[in-house]
């Protein structure tokens, strides 16, 4: 097949870890290169940001980037692109129309690509398949003011949910949200989760935590991704001092992520907010703010770690508690959204609730003073993950979903012979 894929701020070519780089661009990413490695042809479209790049990147084999302009050319705030949609969906039209490189599926991604991916379904009658990776009803609801996207997305994901021909939900969670909230008809969902490659991110060698100069009898709590509030890492900082308040013992927590290689206040202010915490909660000693790190090193970290912790006030997925299970690290989730359906409570880690550092230090010292237990829900979260989490089980059951949108082989003969 030949495959439109959008994401029209999620880059695949972006890094992991900035304000808008994490999961979709994951996501995008190796979606992409398994749908190429399978034979199919991709082209993904996404928003140029940078003037110097050029108007077709190979990617992967059978897969392409195509950076469209729209708008400035350098980053945009997600929350500020809608108003050079239209023009985004111009440049992306152009490579649609016929005789030029028509597609036998458009897979949108967030709802400006849906957007998008809506005007090519009535232009051209390509089947649409929409992934919303957030939901601005389920976000307005956890962030109230302090989400600041414009009310049409509202209107768009309202409009998506009744028109895209599948809606893809990535955990139950999704599936359940996009019918109350959206009115969607629950036989044009399809619950496909997200992923890990598995020959990227596994069990270590041993030598990680002599290659992060790390102790090999620390107690090391991670923390990893996305440097913004509502991944909650303030809580995991306060806990880190409960622990040592309530039982005793002592961790070291590293927080990985930000806008640069080195953590920088300025660059990334939430950092800035994060060590006031830990000043505050009188851990300031015990926190290392590693500042972002490439995918390549992620496997030390996830290897060294003695457990990760995520505890967002709501999460649509969370690709991060995955990467640690495949490594065999145990995890401590949320109890939200997608986080709930991949970490089983009690078998790969725990289910906590979010903004409440007592209950997660309960589970820290759990693990701390238990380590064949610990053990035991890391090997448990890495059979998991590859029985039912990567990204080649993502791409073949996106796969049956495009396919399930083709015209028969009749309907098709029918409509040649119509047009004789």
């Amino acid at each position: 097949m030949k495959i439109a894929l959008i994401s029209e701020h999620a880059s695949p070519l972006a890094v992991q870890g900035g304000t808008d780089s994490g999961g979709q661009n994951v996501y995008v990413a190796y979606v992409a290169r398994e749908l190429g490695r399978a034979g199919h042809t991709v082209d993904v479209f996404t928003r140029r940001d940078d003037p110097g790049l050029p108007p077709a990147i190979a990617f992967a084999p059978n897969v392409r980037v195509l950076p469209i302009a729209a708008g400035p050319p350098r980053p945009v705030p997600k929350e500020k692109l809608l108003p050079y949609m239209a023009e985004f969906g111009d440049g992306v039209a152009l490579h649609c129309a016929p005789p030029s490189r028509p597609y036998d599926v458009v897979h949108a991604n967030f709802f400006m690509s849906g957007l998008v991916g809506l005007r090519l379904r009535q232009a051209f009658g390509l089947p649409l398949v929409v992934t919303f990776h957030a939901l601005g009803k389920v976000r307005r609801l956890h962030q109230g003011s302090a989400d600041t996207f414009p009310e049409a997305r509202l209107r768009i994901e309202e409009l998506l949910a009744l028109h895209a021909d599948r809606l893809i939900a990535e955990c139950p969670q999704d599936r359940e949200d996009l019918i109350s909230l959206y009115g969607a008809d629950k036989r044009c969902i399809s619950m496909v989760p997200c992923g890990v490659d598995s020959a990227e991110l596994g069990p270590g060698d041993g030598g990680a935590r002599r290659r992060l100069g790390l102790a090999e009898d620390e107690f090391v709590v991670l923390q990893l991704g996305r440097m913004v509030p509502r991944k909650g890492v303030d809580n995991v900082i306060r806990a880190v001092g409960e622990l040592r308040r309530r039982h005793g013992l002592r961790a070291r927590l590293l927080v990985v992520g930000g806008e640069s290689a080195e953590p920088d206040a300025a660059l990334t202010p939430e950092i800035g907010r994060l060590q006031a915490v830990a000043r505050e909660a009188g851990v300031e000693d015990q926190v290392v703010f590693t500042g972002r790190r490439e995918r390549h090193a992620l496997r030390d970290f996830y290897s060294a770690a003695s457990v990760f912790v995520t505890t967002p006030w709501y999460e649509p997925f969370g690709i991060t508690p995955l990467e640690a299970m495949a490594c065999g690290c145990p995890v401590i989730g949320a109890n939200v959204g997608g986080i709930r359906h991949t970490v089983v409570d009690g078998c790969t880690g725990y289910l906590v609730q979010p903004r409440d550092p007592a209950q997660l230090a309960e589970r820290l010292a759990r693990l701390q003073r238990d380590p064949a237990l610990a053990r035991a829900f890391g090997q448990a979260g890495m059979r998991r993950v590859r029985r039912l989490f990567t990204w080649r089980h993502v791409a073949s059951a996106l796969e049956t979903v495009y396919r399930s949108l083709q015209p028969s082989p009749t309907l098709q003969t029918t409509e040649r012979m119509m047009s004789l």
